[in-house]
């Protein structure tokens, strides 16, 4: 089957092979700026997110994808699912506001937890870190697809998986002659 697929890229003149990259290159550079796109309309520096775990059951499971805004001018509340980082984390989390501490200066701090967790998120902050700050949102639920990211789950947690569908599309997209 591989060879196939190779024999018919040698048959390829050299102009249908350039004219396939510059498309494959033309899909990937599309997907960037939809996603920038998405990123200025949302406010957010992740407009779609996927629940890596199940912290967050019954609301979300483990591979429910998350769409999310970020806009400065809306209030956290109490109840509000959020996706925050934390310093020296590199993987956002999804939990919900539990708590708002707020001070007489007008600053805003909050405390979340895991629906499905039996203490607050206080454990998984930095070091001497007691409560989360705006600036540690990346963005709120606003609606979700249930178990869509579960794709990306399985890529993450089986490189070998990633690389053939990887490749596969990649050889779709050379062999494709429309």
């Amino acid at each position: 089957m591989l060879d196939s697929l190779f024999d018919e890229v040698k048959r390829m003149n050299k102009r249908q092979f350039i004219y396939q990259v510059l498309s494959f290159g033309m899909i990937v550079s599309s997907a960037l700026m939809i996603w920038k796109g998405l990123m200025v309309v949302t406010g957010s520096e992740s407009p779609i997110v996927v629940v890596l775990s199940g912290s967050m059951e019954p609301a979300f499971h483990r591979g429910d994808l998350l769409f999310l805004t970020n806009y400065p001018e809306e209030p956290v509340r109490v109840g509000e699912i959020v996706v925050f980082k934390v310093e020296g984390r590199d993987i956002p989390i999804v939990h919900r506001v539990l708590k708002l501490h707020e001070k007489n200066n007008g600053t805003v701090k909050f405390l979340t937890k895991g629906d499905n967790n039996s203490v607050d998120d206080r454990g998984l902050y930095a070091q001497g870190q007691l409560w989360l700050t705006k600036k540690d949102v990346v963005g709120r639920a606003r609606g979700f697809l249930p178990y869509v990211g579960m794709v990306t789950i399985y890529m993450n947690e089986y490189p070998k998986f990633k690389f053939a569908v990887l490749g596969c599309l990649a050889i779709y997209v050379l062999v494709h002659r429309e």
